[in-house]
This record gives structure tokens, sequence and C-alpha cells, in this order.
């Protein structure tokens, strides 16, 4: 059976893995990685009455789960947690326990000159190895740079050379390794998690088989196979695609600027067009995935990914030139407050990760431009990166109407697009994330 894979991994693989006979039963499953695609997997698939072990090097988390808790916020999410754990299906712990299926979700950040970063795959790997079983699926969900697969397989041949073995003409396999890539919407995820198609790449036909048997337990979307390079390169695309789609609306905000027209009235003249739907402009891009994602094509293939590469660059430098306007603006007052509304990465979610509206307000508080009043309904504490700063206060939407000299919408979560027009003649109105537009 043919298996098109690079020359390091042979094409004797599929037969070898066509070997492992019977269908296999994955009834004990462990989820490396309580994050926000881990903990929501994991806490499906034992409401499916399937023995879920949760593993995570955060101890905070695993307590929490533990006591029937959560620690991200996900619609309907605590709910099912807290009956999967009552009933025993789902448990979380720190250390790797035999399974019959484990399935990888930990986070694939890339480093300062955007190369991706697998540290934490080869990591998780490692830590299952030890307790891996014959029969036992194995399946990559972290979104990763085309080829991981494979440097997985040969991290597991490495660690456990009597369950995979590599050889340069012969291949000898008693586990199943395959890629299926999560795709969901914060804020959906449980609903998404389950409607969603789910594709699967497979390591052989027979590894994407096996993954697919565990997927239809609870996916009520169509599984559709694949190679796991396929799998890899699709998931990276689908961002991609979201990335260049919204630095033309970016970009558009900027031509917009320069000529004095504004961009929200002529995204809804264009999109009267029966064929044309542009997106709306923000802050820029931010999330684990599209503001990651695209860089992983550009360096797999950095002479072929020209306008992915300049879409990245686009959304980018968005904030930064948010950023000089509003020290522009901040310049014309002796002593500014500015409020800040909304510092996630997204509209009706808590998630800051790659945050443009953060990396805004952090440099703002960094440069002393002004006081600062953050307003950020989902988060109930500054984060981190702002809790130092004595400019930095986090208020009610009225406190922040009170006090402040300057409006700054970054985020159109819901409550903050109640602010009634009347209001927002008394102050000076940047309106970067169309709340108000």
């Amino acid at each position: 059976m043919q298996v098109t894979q690079p020359s390091d991994i042979p094409d004797s693989l599929g037969a070898s893995l066509s070997a492992r006979a019977e269908p296999y039963l994955y009834e004990r499953i462990a989820v490396v990685g309580l994050g926000y695609i881990g903990l929501p997997t994991a806490a499906i698939l034992a409401s499916r009455g399937k023995q879920v072990i949760g593993i995570d090097v955060n101890v905070d988390a695993v307590n929490t789960i533990n006591e029937g808790g959560i620690h991200i916020v996900e619609p309907d999410l605590d709910i099912v947690v807290r009956s999967t754990v009552t009933t025993g299906n789902l448990r979380a712990t720190t250390q790797a326990e035999p399974a019959d299926a484990f399935i990888i979700a930990v986070p694939t950040p890339f480093k300062e000159n955007h190369q991706p970063d697998v540290s934490y795959i080869e990591a998780a790997i490692k830590a299952i190895a030890p307790v891996l079983e014959s029969g036992n699926l194995i399946i990559l969900e972290s979104t990763s740079p085309v080829g991981t697969t494979e440097k997985v397989a040969r991290w597991l041949a490495a660690e456990r050379p009597d369950l995979l073995e590599l050889h340069p003409i012969d291949v000898r396999s008693k586990i199943a390794l395959a890629y299926c890539p999560e795709r969901v919407l914060p804020g959906r995820v449980l609903n998404e998690l389950v409607s969603n198609d789910r594709i699967i790449g497979g390591m052989t036909p027979e590894c994407a088989d096996a993954a697919s048997r565990l997927y239809k337990t609870f996916v009520s979307g169509e599984c559709i196979q694949t190679t796991a390079r396929t799998a890899e390169l699709c998931k990276l695309v689908e961002n991609a695609y979201r990335d260049v789609n919204i630095a033309y609306a970016n970009e558009l905000s900027l031509i917009c600027s320069q000529l004095d027209i504004n961009v929200w009235e002529l995204i809804e003249l264009a999109n009267r067009h029966p064929r044309v739907d542009i997106l709306q402009p923000g802050p820029g891009v931010g999330g684990h995935c599209i503001a990651v994602d695209p860089w992983f094509i550009v360096d797999t293939a950095p002479d072929q990914a020209r306008l992915i590469r300049t879409a990245r660059e686009v959304n980018d430098h968005k904030p930064l030139y948010v950023i000089d306007h509003i020290k522009k603006v901040a310049a014309k007052f002796k002593s500014p407050t500015i409020a800040c509304f909304g510092i996630t990465y997204k509209a009706n979610i808590d998630d800051l990760r790659e945050s443009p509206s953060l990396n805004i307000v952090k440099n703002l508080a960094d440069q002393n431009v002004a006081n600062l009043l953050i307003v950020e309904p989902n988060i109930n504490e500054l984060p981190s990166s702002l809790a130092g700063n004595n400019n930095v206060e986090l208020v009610d939407v009225g406190t922040a109407w009170h006090r402040a000299d300057i409006i700054i919408g970054l985020v159109a979560h819901e409550p903050l697009k109640r602010v009634t027009p009347d209001k927002l003649k008394e102050k000076v109105i940047i309106d970067v994330g169309g709340i108000w537009g």
C-alpha cells in the first residue's frame, strides 16, 4: 500500500500497519493539553460514555477540573465538565496514564523569527511514550507545520522502538498515528466540535480509518480522510485564507483614513454588490490561529507564499498604526485619560492570546501616553502584562465614560455596543473595532 510521505518514512509503513487486524475499540481516551480545545474535547468524549483522562502540566487547572469547575470561559462547558466529572467519566491529572487512544492538543506558538515551535508537541509525545501499548491510537490535533506528524513518528520510534521502528527500507508499527486539526469557533466550541466536518490525515489509510472510528463516536459532521501532510496544510490554509481577507479590510481602513472616508460606510456600500463580501477591519488580528498559522506556511515555502506573507505583515502593522494615531490625539490633552473598550482578541470571549488590542494597550501603558481605563466585560482582573502598571485600571462602562477624555473602541463586545449614540458626542472617539460604526 503506497504512502506519499518523505523518504525517511518508508512506503512500507502502509503494509506494516495494515497488519493491525481487528477494528479496535477506543473506550479509554487520554487528552493531553486541557486548554481551549483539549478540555471541550475531553468533556464531549466523556459525555459520550468514554472514560477520559485529561493530562495537563497546569496543576491549578487539573485541580479545578477535578472539582467540577473550568479554568477557561466557554458557554455551557462548565455544565458538561461538572456532569462528566460527577459521573466519573472525566478526571484530570498531571501524569500520563495508559489509554486506548491519545489526543494531543497542546500549543504550537512561533519563535521570535516566526519559526514554528513544536517543542510542546515533542514534550507531550515523550510524556506519553512510556505508557503506550500495542494497538494504541495517537492523534495530533495541535495546529502544526507540514511534516510535524512525521516528526512525531520519529520521536516515537526513538522513545519506543518496540512499538515503532523506522529503517531505510522497512517500518514496523504496532500503533496508529493520525493528524486531525481542530476547526472550531470560540464561543461555539461545544456545538462545532460535534457539527463540523473533520479532516483526518493518517500516516496510512489504516491510521486514518482508526482515527475516524474514534471521531465518529461524537462527530455528526463528515469525517473526511486524507494524508497527514494534506490535513496539516488544510488547517493552515483555512486560517491563511481568513488572514488575507482581513488584511484587505485592514488595508482599506488605512486608505480610508488617508482619504478622510468612513471605512464602515464604504464597506457597507461595496458589499451591496452581489459578488462582494468584504470583512470588517479591526485593530489587527489575534488569537492562536489566524495570527500564527500563516507564518507556518511562510516558513515552509518562503519563496512561494508571497501573498500570505504580505497579508501577515499588513495585519501585524495595524496595531502600530493604531498606537501612533492614539498618541497623536492624546498629545492634544495636557494630562489625558483614555478608556480602552475591549482587550481580548475578538468579540464576546475572554481569550487574550495574541490579542492586538492588548498589545495596543500595553504599548500605550509602557510609553505612559495617558492614564488608561480598561473596560473588558469578559475578565475580572487585569492580565499580568498590565497588572504592574500604575497607570492602568480595570473599570466598568459607567466609570470609563465619566472619567475618560478619549474613548478607544477596540473590540465589539455586545455589552459595549449598547452605548447610545447621544453619549458618543460627549467624548473624543476613536473606533478601531467598529463598535459604533
